[in-house]
Protein backbone atom coordinates (compact mmCIF):
# COMPACT_ATOMS: atom_id res chain seq x y z
CA UNK A 1 0.00 0.00 0.00
CA UNK A 2 1.51 3.50 0.79
CA UNK A 3 4.81 4.03 2.69
CA UNK A 4 6.47 7.47 2.77
CA UNK A 5 9.81 7.63 4.44
CA UNK A 6 8.71 5.23 7.61
CA UNK A 7 4.94 5.64 7.20
CA UNK A 8 3.13 2.47 5.81
CA UNK A 9 -0.42 1.72 5.72
CA UNK A 10 -1.15 -2.15 5.10
CA UNK A 11 -3.97 -5.06 5.52
CA UNK A 12 -3.94 -5.53 8.97
CA UNK A 13 -3.85 -9.29 10.02
CA UNK A 14 -5.27 -11.09 13.71
CA UNK A 15 -1.40 -10.47 14.71
CA UNK A 16 -2.53 -6.96 14.82
CA UNK A 17 -5.42 -7.35 17.10
CA UNK A 18 -3.58 -5.63 20.42
CA UNK A 19 -2.13 -2.94 18.18
CA UNK A 20 -5.39 -1.83 16.88
CA UNK A 21 -7.03 -1.75 20.25
CA UNK A 22 -4.12 0.32 21.74
CA UNK A 23 -4.75 2.82 19.05
CA UNK A 24 -8.30 3.08 19.35
CA UNK A 25 -7.75 3.45 23.15
CA UNK A 26 -5.90 6.08 23.38
CA UNK A 27 -7.49 7.85 20.42
CA UNK A 28 -10.55 8.11 22.12
CA UNK A 29 -8.65 9.57 25.23
CA UNK A 30 -7.01 11.90 22.89
CA UNK A 31 -10.29 12.71 20.97
CA UNK A 32 -13.04 12.53 23.20
CA UNK A 33 -11.35 12.92 27.01
CA UNK A 34 -14.05 15.23 28.56
CA UNK A 35 -17.24 13.76 26.66
CA UNK A 36 -16.55 10.02 27.14
CA UNK A 37 -16.93 8.55 30.31
CA UNK A 38 -13.36 7.14 32.03
CA UNK A 39 -14.59 3.66 31.06
CA UNK A 40 -13.86 4.23 27.55
CA UNK A 41 -10.04 4.56 28.43
CA UNK A 42 -9.84 2.37 31.11
CA UNK A 43 -7.89 -1.23 31.17
CA UNK A 44 -11.10 -3.46 30.87
CA UNK A 45 -12.08 -0.96 27.71
CA UNK A 46 -8.69 -1.83 26.39
CA UNK A 47 -8.61 -6.04 27.41
CA UNK A 48 -12.22 -5.62 25.27
CA UNK A 49 -11.42 -3.73 22.36
CA UNK A 50 -8.07 -6.39 22.13
CA UNK A 51 -10.73 -9.48 22.33
CA UNK A 52 -12.92 -7.69 19.72
CA UNK A 53 -10.39 -7.03 16.78
CA UNK A 54 -8.80 -10.61 17.58
CA UNK A 55 -12.36 -12.45 16.94
CA UNK A 56 -12.80 -10.04 14.14
CA UNK A 57 -9.18 -10.14 12.20
CA UNK A 58 -9.63 -14.24 13.02
CA UNK A 59 -12.76 -14.16 10.57
CA UNK A 60 -12.47 -16.04 7.18
CA UNK A 61 -13.50 -14.55 4.94
CA UNK A 62 -13.29 -11.14 6.01
CA UNK A 63 -16.58 -8.99 6.96
CA UNK A 64 -14.78 -5.95 5.69
CA UNK A 65 -11.16 -4.34 5.08
CA UNK A 66 -9.14 -3.23 8.07
CA UNK A 67 -5.83 -1.68 7.47
CA UNK A 68 -2.91 -0.56 9.60
CA UNK A 69 -1.29 2.44 9.64
CA UNK A 70 2.62 2.60 10.59
CA UNK A 71 5.00 4.98 11.52
CA UNK A 72 8.50 3.52 12.17
CA UNK A 73 7.20 -0.16 12.49
CA UNK A 74 4.65 1.19 15.19
CA UNK A 75 1.04 0.83 14.88
CA UNK A 76 -0.26 5.23 14.85
CA UNK A 77 -3.86 4.20 13.10
CA UNK A 78 -6.37 1.81 11.55
CA UNK A 79 -9.65 2.12 9.59
CA UNK A 80 -12.25 -0.45 8.95
CA UNK A 81 -15.08 -0.33 6.05
CA UNK A 82 -17.25 -3.21 5.71
CA UNK A 83 -20.92 -3.74 3.99
CA UNK A 84 -23.45 -1.33 5.86
CA UNK A 85 -25.74 -3.60 7.08
CA UNK A 86 -26.27 -4.35 10.97
CA UNK A 87 -26.55 -2.03 14.25
CA UNK A 88 -23.09 -0.19 13.89
CA UNK A 89 -23.76 0.97 10.18
CA UNK A 90 -27.20 1.21 10.91
CA UNK A 91 -28.06 2.45 14.27
CA UNK A 92 -32.16 1.91 13.53
CA UNK A 93 -32.23 3.60 10.28
CA UNK A 94 -32.03 1.70 6.90
CA UNK A 95 -28.30 2.45 5.39
CA UNK A 96 -28.39 4.81 2.23
CA UNK A 97 -25.21 3.61 0.70
CA UNK A 98 -23.70 -0.40 0.08
CA UNK A 99 -20.28 0.47 2.02
CA UNK A 100 -19.94 1.63 5.74
CA UNK A 101 -16.87 3.17 7.55
CA UNK A 102 -16.90 1.86 10.58
CA UNK A 103 -13.93 3.15 12.67
CA UNK A 104 -10.47 5.40 10.92
CA UNK A 105 -8.54 6.18 13.97
CA UNK A 106 -5.52 8.38 13.66
CA UNK A 107 -3.33 8.98 16.94
CA UNK A 108 -2.70 12.54 17.50
CA UNK A 109 1.24 12.34 16.65
CA UNK A 110 0.33 11.16 13.26
CA UNK A 111 -2.53 13.53 12.36
CA UNK A 112 -1.57 15.73 9.14
CA UNK A 113 1.06 13.14 7.69
CA UNK A 114 -1.10 11.86 5.17
CA UNK A 115 -1.81 8.96 6.99
CA UNK A 116 -5.69 9.10 7.22
CA UNK A 117 -6.00 9.69 3.69
CA UNK A 118 -4.02 6.91 2.89
CA UNK A 119 -6.28 4.94 5.40
CA UNK A 120 -9.57 6.00 3.95
CA UNK A 121 -8.57 5.66 0.08
CA UNK A 122 -7.18 2.33 1.06
CA UNK A 123 -10.84 0.97 2.78
CA UNK A 124 -13.75 2.95 0.85
CA UNK A 125 -11.49 3.99 -2.70
CA UNK A 126 -13.47 6.46 -4.28
CA UNK A 127 -16.79 4.34 -3.85
CA UNK A 128 -20.09 5.68 -2.50
CA UNK A 129 -19.86 5.29 1.15
CA UNK A 130 -21.55 6.33 4.24
CA UNK A 131 -20.01 6.96 8.03
CA UNK A 132 -21.21 7.65 11.77
CA UNK A 133 -19.41 11.01 13.52
CA UNK A 134 -19.68 12.51 16.37
CA UNK A 135 -21.81 15.82 16.59
CA UNK A 136 -18.69 18.53 17.55
CA UNK A 137 -15.83 16.53 16.13
CA UNK A 138 -15.38 18.97 13.87
CA UNK A 139 -11.48 17.84 12.95
CA UNK A 140 -13.12 14.67 11.89
CA UNK A 141 -16.12 15.95 9.98
CA UNK A 142 -13.83 18.95 7.71
CA UNK A 143 -12.00 15.67 7.05
CA UNK A 144 -14.77 13.84 5.53
CA UNK A 145 -15.73 16.88 4.13
CA UNK A 146 -12.81 16.97 2.10
CA UNK A 147 -13.15 13.31 0.76
CA UNK A 148 -16.72 14.32 -0.69
CA UNK A 149 -18.96 13.36 2.41
CA UNK A 150 -22.13 15.31 3.50
CA UNK A 151 -24.25 15.30 6.88
CA UNK A 152 -27.67 13.92 4.96
CA UNK A 153 -29.35 14.94 8.29
CA UNK A 154 -29.96 11.72 10.05
CA UNK A 155 -28.81 11.60 13.75
CA UNK A 156 -28.73 9.02 16.06
CA UNK A 157 -29.18 9.78 19.58
CA UNK A 158 -26.82 7.15 22.10
CA UNK A 159 -29.47 5.63 24.40
CA UNK A 160 -27.18 5.94 26.99
CA UNK A 161 -25.95 9.25 26.81
CA UNK A 162 -28.38 11.74 24.95
CA UNK A 163 -25.54 14.04 25.11
CA UNK A 164 -23.78 11.83 22.52
CA UNK A 165 -24.77 12.58 18.90
CA UNK A 166 -23.89 11.01 16.16
CA UNK A 167 -24.45 12.39 12.16
CA UNK A 168 -24.46 10.21 9.34
CA UNK A 169 -22.30 11.23 6.74
CA UNK A 170 -22.78 10.15 2.70
CA UNK A 171 -20.73 10.34 -0.50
Amino acid sequence: MADTSGLSVREAHASDAESIAQVQVRAWRETYSGVLADQYFSAAALLRRTQFWSRYLSLEPKPGRVVIAESGGEAVGFANSGAAHGPDAEHGFPPVRPLHLFSIYLLATAQRSGLGQSMLDAVLGDAPAQLWVLRGNDRAIAFYARNGFVADGVQYVDDSDPTLVELRMIR
